[in-house]
């Protein structure tokens, strides 16, 4: 690594990069202006999303998920304006010498009922849970082609990777350090972890940036949610809202390493009041940083929608197909790593002249479409029910070229050629995954000027197929085309039912308080790839409980404290690996203190996670590239998150967060050279001390933004033996983002052809740092060398990441 950041210590970087979270809040009080700030509101609701600017400044906001907003300006006359899909929007003249309160009620019914979608399992501003908002305008800015995961990477507490290296196909998250198995993942309240994996294949879902209307990440157990249940975060995903008028939208992006991402959207507006239909495609290639690790992901996105004063009814169809070149193994071999990083092992085989071949073919290539339809009614102020219902169909394989398997590997009976026996082939082989889900989701919903009460329930069923074809053999034995040289079945059920509520105890007090019961049932008949008898029959019965409480102590200034309990079952790859693996159990206690005065914001929360037979990565992979994991009896993490928003010009915005944290095992024994040892306490894999990011906003007039944006992440072990073969070194790298809109404006005569064109840059790790942020670690018994003793050989695989890389796009709108 050759960015002089990095010769650094690892000490000075840690304490440079708290240094500069400091220095960035010792700014915020560096300008004294008056504020404008209030409550937007529609009968007499709060409303987010309204956009309120000063008319002839580039200063604007928008309402949060409260219907608050803030606009902090110089003193003078201005011009507000409160605009949310009205024709008309509502203006108010207002003198500006002293922090002035003006509440603004929307008088006219707006047919927006899409965030009830999503209440049951997202809190509210003031709630006692950990969380980030993320709009869909502060996505727009660098979503040029990224998987989400990569969109979140600036949030307090994440750390992302890739396999292809450049945040295209196979993409990652770990929240608190806690596996991506343990992130709950909703899309309009619906799960979308895969039922038996419990793992989130963004892949899968192409550009669904493009359709997100509003996400919530949680931090912690959180709020109780639909699907299985979360260990580290939750991300709650709301796709699109209904649009009032109709527009279109082409986009297309171009970058490093032949990537090019094309989208197409429309809607309708709303026809006669009522009915809106909308839509998107789209399409995403990339060559990948890592050779061959290309990816083509199409995906598309159509819902029809009716709306009235009250009711709202919606269809949605998404989905979408991958084919990505297989990039799993990472490098091994650390004369690569250092000469050749983007060299890939996979599809590698020689041919019969002895030289090293790739084969052309050896992909993942997966389909997965997903159908919802949502009803959500309003009877009167106090009382609303939604109703969900979801089927999602997923197939496909991963192909892949084998060199001398042994026949009885396949099932297969060895071979008699002229009294020579034949027992091992070349063949190219297929593993196949084809499934269902099923889910139905209900709510109801009682609010007053106290208390806000959900309670409600869900249901999903999955049933999946796992089976196994050869499609090319040298030597095909007695195998026939289209034969399953092992198939197997599993099937899920997964009941939950709960209830909670925000109760506003007085004027500084409010109450949370969350009940959840949920049940689980699995079992698996068949066999594994591996030819193993496999079978799980599983029944689990979960209580979960959440309290907290929010104390106001004056407009600006919040404390809160909350206890949430989980437990999760373990998922296939546990069972394959070890069938008495046990469910985990988790007891989250978090304080936050939230300061807001004017634009300036400043959050802190500290956090208790203590663990019972946690199921942490073990560093290693089965040979299908999923993550194994195992109990660790008892550990925790204890930590501390801070995150700011400082206006320290009107133009110029700092954004850090850091996050500090202590993630231990209490006890580690482990078998090594034959002996079993106990190495005390130890850190949880992939858990970093040392989360950081800032970004550096800077806008400059209204509609150009740019934007520096910085993460670190500590060093972190991929074993929990805190093995030096498994270190993961620190690395820090900046992004720099640029956004421009040009707007255009008809007269009586003439209406342009554009409403206006968005350009929008994105240079990734300007400073060409060579890091790694994610890889394994593997251990094996050595007998050979000396047959009197036990030598444990270590080995460990990493997956570089893209060293500096651009994207660059404009968007059409019209």
């Amino acid at each position: 690594m050759k960015n002089l950041f990095n010769n650094l210590s690892k000490t000075k970087q840690q304490r440079l990069t708290i240094f500069i979270f400091i220095l960035s809040l010792c700014s915020a009080y560096g300008q004294e202006k008056f504020t404008v700030s209030g409550v937007v509101t529609i009968d007499k609701e709060p409303l987010p999303g309204v956009s309120v600017y000063a008319k002839d400044t580039e200063k604007s906001v928008q309402t949060d998920f409260e219907g608050k907003y803030v606009l902090s300006l110089p003193k003078g006359e201005y011009e507000l304006v409160f605009n949310y899909m009205t024709p008309n929007p509502i203006q108010k003249s207002i003198i500006l010498d002293r922090n002035l309160i003006l509440n603004v009620e929307i008088n006219e019914q707006i047919r927006k009922l899409d965030e009830v979608l999503v209440k049951a399992v997202r809190v509210q501003e003031k709630a006692p849970i950990t969380h980030s908002n993320v709009t869909k305008e502060e996505i727009s800015k660098r979503n040029l082609g990224q998987d989400i995961p990569v969109l979140l990477n600036f949030l307090p507490s994440v750390v992302t990777t890739t396999d292809a290296g450049a945040g295209v196909g196979y993409t990652g998250i770990r929240v608190r350090g806690v596996s991506p198995q343990s992130t709950n993942v909703t899309i309009n309240g619906i799960p979308y972890n895969d039922a038996e994996s419990l793992g989130t294949f963004w892949v899968n879902l192409g550009d669904i940036a493009s359709s997100v209307e509003s996400l919530q990440l949680q931090r912690g157990v959180g709020t109780s949610t639909n699907g299985s249940g979360a260990f580290g975060a939750s991300i709650n995903v709301l796709t699109d809202a209904v649009a009032k008028d109709a527009y279109g939208e082409i986009s297309n992006s171009f970058g490093s390493y032949n990537t090019r991402k094309h989208t197409v959207k429309f809607s309708t507006g709303l026809l006669n009041d009522h009915i809106e239909i909308a839509g998107r495609l789209s399409n995403i290639v990339s060559d990948g940083y890592i050779d061959r690790a290309s990816a083509d992901l199409k995906s598309y996105f159509l819902q029809g929608a009716y709306v009235d004063d009250n009711t709202l009814i919606k269809a949605v169809v998404f989905g979408g197909k991958e084919v990505t070149y297989q990039s799993w193994n990472g490098l091994e071999d650390l004369d690569l790593l250092e000469n050749d990083r983007t060299y890939n092992t996979a599809g590698m085989y020689e041919d019969a002249e002895g030289n090293i071949q790739f084969y052309d073919n050896e992909v993942d290539n997966y389909s997965q479409d997903h159908y919802q339809l949502h009803w959500n009614q309003r009877y009167n102020n106090n009382w609303s029910t939604t109703i969900g219902l979801n089927y999602t169909n997923g197939r496909g394989y991963f192909e892949q070229y084998k060199e001398d398997e042994d026949f009885s590997d396949y099932g297969l009976e060895e071979l008699d050629f002229n009294g020579e026996v034949v027992n091992t082939t070349d063949l190219i082989r297929r593993r196949w995954l084809d499934n269902d889900f099923y889910v139905v989701n209900a709510t109801a919903n009682y609010k007053d000027a106290n208390i806000d009460l959900i309670f409600g329930g869900s249901f999903s069923h999955y049933d999946g197929d796992h089976f196994g074809e050869i499609i090319w053999a040298e030597y095909a034995s007695q195998s026939q085309i289209r034969d399953r040289y092992y198939d197997g079945n599993s099937l899920k059920n997964d009941l939950s039912v709960f209830s909670k509520a925000n109760y506003k105890l007085n004027d500084k007090v409010s109450l949370y308080g969350d009940l959840q019961v949920r049940s689980v049932t699995y079992k698996t008949f068949g066999n594994t790839s591996d030819l193993v008898d496999f079978e799980v029959n599983k029944d689990f019965t979960f209580f979960n409980p959440k309290a907290g409480i929010t104390y106001d102590l004056n407009a600006g200034n919040s404390l809160y404290f909350s206890y949430a309990r989980a437990n999760r079952e373990p998922n296939r790859t546990d069972f394959e690996s070890n069938n008495d693996i046990e469910p985990e159990q988790l007891n989250d206690f978090e304080l936050g203190w939230r300061h807001k005065n004017g634009n300036f914001t400043f959050n802190a929360n500290a956090y208790y996670m203590l663990y019972n037979e946690q199921l942490v990565l073990s560093g290693q992979l089965d040979d299908v590239g999923n993550p194994i994991r195992t109990n660790s009896g008892e550990s925790y993490r204890l930590g501390l998150e801070l995150e700011a928003i400082i206006p320290v010009t009107p133009k110029l915005t700092l954004q850090p967060n850091v996050t500090l944290s202590s993630n231990k095992n209490k006890e580690t024994i482990i078998d090594f050279d034959g002996e079993l040892q106990n190495l005390g306490k130890t850190d949880i894999s992939f858990s970093p001390e040392l989360v950081a990011a800032n970004a550096i906003v800077f806008q400059s007039v209204q509609d150009l933004q740019m934007a520096l944006l910085s993460k670190y992440v500590g060093d972190q072990y991929m074993s929990n033996t805190e093995a030096d073969a498994s270190k993961l070194d620190s690395y820090f790298i900046n992004d720099f983002n640029i956004s421009y809109k040009l707007s255009f404006r008809g007269t009586e005569d003439s209406q342009p052809i554009f409403d206006s064109i968005v350009f929008t840059g994105l240079v990734n790790n300007i400073f060409n740092v060579k890091y790694i942020s994610n890889g394994y670690y593997y251990t094996y018994d050595d007998t050979w060398s000396d047959p009197n003793a036990v030598t444990t050989i270590e080995g460990a695989g990493f997956y570089p990441q893209a060293t500096t890389n651009f994207l660059v796009g404009m968007t059409l709108n019209f």
